[in-house]
């Protein structure tokens, strides 16, 4: 059994549910990232990618600059655990229609795991999981 533990990403990018649209846009463009997870304290409250960003804010006419990110922040989040099955995590990501879920330990957040982790790791020679092992191009 592989466990979402042996490929989540660490490398986490987390801001607060009353930061702009703006400044989570900076962070994602000077991380080179397509997300942020969104905390409230230590607290997990959603993930905000750039598409959120640019549907949920920028295209309903919300001023980036003065929109927070709670706004936007699908409330209702997913988790993980570091030790669960990766097969189970994929079958959370295909039940909740998400792409990313956070891992949770004792209630901390300690990674990231993605659609393209997941394949990357279950499915090698798949054409997502050679996008998601190439380095970002922007």
């Amino acid at each position: 059994m592989t466990t979402v533990g042996e490929f989540m990403t660490t490398r986490l990018v987390t801001m607060d549910g009353n930061d702009t649209l703006t400044a989570a846009a900076q962070e994602m463009r000077d991380s080179a990232i397509g997300d942020v997870v969104v905390t409230d304290g230590d607290n997990v409250v959603g993930i905000v990618t750039d598409r959120d960003i640019t549907v949920r804010g920028v295209a309903e006419n919300m001023d980036p600059s003065t929109t927070r990110l709670n706004q936007i922040t699908s409330k209702d989040v997913v988790t993980v655990s570091q030790y669960d099955d990766a097969v189970a995590a994929a079958d959370l990501m295909r039940t909740y229609a998400v792409r990313r879920l956070p891992v949770i330990d004792d209630g901390r957040l300690v990674g990231l795991v993605s659609m393209g982790d997941l394949a990357v790791e279950r499915e090698p020679q798949s054409v997502l999981a050679d996008i998601s092992a190439d380095e970002p191009n922007n």
